[in-house]
């Protein structure tokens, strides 16, 4: 069971990596309005001061915290994967600087600041990129959590105007998922009825069947009122339970105190203050329930999940033997799909194709019948003496005789009343050279069709050939107009 969590965190780093979540993966997320305490919650958990503080929004990306209890040394080691030199008790790493290793918490939390404002400046405003952190401590449980910006009714500084609706958006794609588990956070110094994290909540999960509440800031609560209410579920019942938490104020924070002293208060107090909650209550009661919850919900999930990773492994699988096997020599295999293509397009030509059409005429076959019939029968229907009478021809070669009466007929005339007539071909011929051309083009999306298994594997190469081929003809395509031009005003080479 206590290889579940971690089984999951790999698959989410490998989706991360892919670049896409094709499953929904098992996972804790956490909701709550902004300054009602969720990060304090989740520091509580870790035992560490690691997350951004400050007025305002300060959670603008949702951050997925894994945490991985280590405790021999063979197991740091293996959390760490083989990583030599680790000295430190507890650290962290982010997937997005790979290898790098934090053991100062202060240096995680400016890097949770940096790339924040990587990706969304300076200006309050929200993404919804995630940031993967992943803590190793042997003082935490093996849990993921998603802290989610909190929930804000009015925009400030240069906040879009619709910051609230932007972060509600972000906040039901992560909990519509109906393997997650949504933590509800709320201050108690609140009215719970009007919670936000837990309307939310039961938007998605009407059923309560993956609710669980946290009533934070209960020392803050005004004299002479409790929460026992609250924590009981008599004000609005949930059914993986309510439980609450006493997190550090910001004189606490700003004194540097610490948490673990911190969560011996939160124990004293619960015994003072709600001594029959106390021992299901307060932050360490949170951590194991969160643990306890994540693992019994992954195991209900893994039947479903198995299934469909077996589904993806296999027709991913069927795509990769698609693709044939590794290349090489990556220039013997450029050459090699080239010259297929080049033999493909002049057997579709040459009519030795291994792929022949039997619908219509195609390739070597189709230019042949538009020399011989297209265009033969419009040269046949061309009357050669059409605009041509005897006057005409008298008079041309009386012309070019002069003063003598000529016994052959002189060359000037002949030229003369041939240049003209076969102006006349200049136009289908032009024609002519068109429809070839576009049979040239069509050769070019027959091969594509029938391509070969190795130029299918190579998209981006297989278009750049189409273009390289389709440019060569369209280069081609005025010089051959020119040259029919020219023979058609150059009697002597017909």
């Amino acid at each position: 069971m206590d290889t579940l969590i971690p089984v999951i965190n790999k698959l989410q780093e490998i989706f991360n990596t892919v670049g896409a979540e094709v499953i929904q993966l098992p996972q804790i997320v956490v909701v709550g309005s902004q300054s009602s305490g969720k990060s304090s919650v989740l520091e509580s958990i870790v035992g560490r001061d690691f997350l951004p503080r400050g007025s305002g929004i300060v959670t603008r990306r949702p951050l997925i915290l894994q945490l991985v209890s280590v405790g021999l040394p063979e197991d740091r080691k293996r959390a760490s994967s083989g990583e030599i030199g680790i000295q430190a008790e507890e650290w962290g790493t982010f997937l997005h600087t790979k290898h790098k290793i934090f053991t100062d918490f202060n240096e995680i939390r400016q890097e949770i600041e940096s790339e924040t404002e990587r990706t969304t400046g300076n200006n309050k405003g929200i993404s919804p990129e995630p940031i993967y952190l992943k803590i190793f401590s042997p003082h935490v449980l093996n849990l993921t959590l998603v802290d989610l910006p909190g929930i804000t009714k009015v925009p400030v500084g240069d906040q879009p105007p619709d910051i609230e609706h932007q972060i509600k958006e972000m906040i039901l794609t992560y909990i519509s998922n109906p393997n997650s588990l949504i933590l509800a956070v709320t201050a108690a110094n609140t009215d719970m009825a009007t919670s936000e994290s837990l309307k939310l909540a039961r938007d998605v999960d009407p059923d309560g069947r993956r609710t669980l509440a946290v009533i934070t800031k209960l020392d803050l609560m005004d004299a002479g009122t409790d929460a026992m209410d609250v924590l009981m579920g008599r004000v609005i019942p949930v059914k993986l339970g309510i439980i609450g938490v006493v997190n550090r104020s910001q004189h606490d924070i700003n004194t540097k105190k610490a948490i673990t002293e911190a969560l011996q208060d939160e124990q004293v107090f619960f015994q003072k203050k709600y001594p029959s909650l106390a021992n299901r209550s307060g932050t360490k009661f949170l951590a194991k329930t969160l643990n306890r919850l994540l693992m019994h919900h992954i195991r209900d999930c893994l039947p479903e999940l198995k299934t469909r990773v077996n589904v993806l492994m296999a027709q991913y699988q069927s795509v990769m033997n698609s693709y044939g096997q590794p290349v090489e020599d990556k220039n013997a295999t450029l050459l090699q799909i080239i010259t297929k293509f080049a033999t493909e397009y002049c057997n579709t030509i040459e009519g030795t194709a291994k792929h022949i059409e039997t619908s219509e005429l195609c390739g070597g076959a189709r230019i042949c019948y538009i020399f011989h019939e297209t265009f033969g029968r419009t040269l046949e229907s061309i009357d050669p003496l059409a605009g041509l009478t005897t006057l005409d021809i008298l008079t041309a070669i009386r012309n070019a005789t002069g003063p003598r009466p000529a016994l052959f007929v002189p060359e000037v005339s002949f030229e003369l009343l041939v240049k003209r007539q076969m102006k006349r071909l200049e136009e289908p011929s032009l024609r002519c050279v068109e429809l070839v051309h576009e049979e040239l083009q069509r050769i070019i999306q027959h091969c594509s069709t029938y391509s070969t298994q190795e130029l299918l594997r190579f998209p981006k190469l297989h278009d750049a050939i189409v273009e390289v081929v389709t440019g060569l003809l369209r280069k081609r395509l005025p010089i051959t107009n020119e040259m029919v031009k020219i023979n058609s005003l150059l009697p002597t080479r017909v």
